[in-house]
């Protein structure tokens, strides 16, 4: 179990100290990735983040733009808000249509799509929170293709999402698009790491 709640300037390499462990890192980390994704209905992808995956996240913006020491601070202020505290899982969802006309008409019919992301644990709702750091639909009520949401759980819900006995959807209720999935057990199993 990784204890981690927070990166630090500590915990990322070099761009060079990088390189050399990326490769292994790459295959490992999409491994994780697997488990941690849920598929919602034709369109929605809920991808559940972790330590690992926002410290993937960070160390792959810094080889790519090369932005050094301001960019890093920039990337641990965006990345951390989305690595589980000990107590949540953290998703980001995304909508995914290839076509750019029929995904803007889509996201047209869908805001406020993020007040309506629920994970149930049998009989348990736990209604997502958004993540507060830009408003995710506009004036004209077009949702963004990308969605960040926290699921906070107390800890007799926590308990229960442990018991593989328990059968876990994640979903959404939006009057436009209502769709739910069953987590794998292994994607169960892979999740209540995040659980401190």
């Amino acid at each position: 179990m990784n204890a981690k709640t927070e990166l630090t300037v500590k915990d990322i390499l070099g761009v060079e100290s990088y390189m050399k462990v990326r490769q292994e890192r790459r295959v490992k980390i999409l491994n994780k990735k697997k488990l941690r994704r849920a598929a919602v209905g034709p369109y929605a992808t809920f991808y559940f983040e972790s330590y690992d995956t926002m410290w993937y996240q960070v160390q792959e913006m810094l080889r790519i733009e090369k932005g050094g020491e301001d960019q890093l601070r920039d990337e641990l202020e965006a990345y951390n808000p989305l690595i589980p505290k000990g107590r949540e899982l953290v998703a980001t969802v995304m909508f995914e249509i290839d076509n750019a006309n029929i995904r803007t008409a889509f996201l047209l019919g869908l805001g406020g799509v993020e007040n309506h992301i629920i994970m149930r644990l049998d009989d348990v709702h736990i209604m997502a929170i958004a993540e507060q750091d830009l408003d995710r639909t506009n004036a004209d009520g077009k949702a963004s293709s990308v969605q960040f949401v926290h699921f906070s759980l107390t800890n007799s819900q926590i308990a229960k999402f442990k018991d593989i006995n328990t059968n876990v959807t994640v979903g959404i209720n939006h009057p436009k698009y209502g769709h739910m999935a069953v987590l794998s057990d292994e994607t169960q199993r892979e999740l209540s790491t995040d659980f401190l």
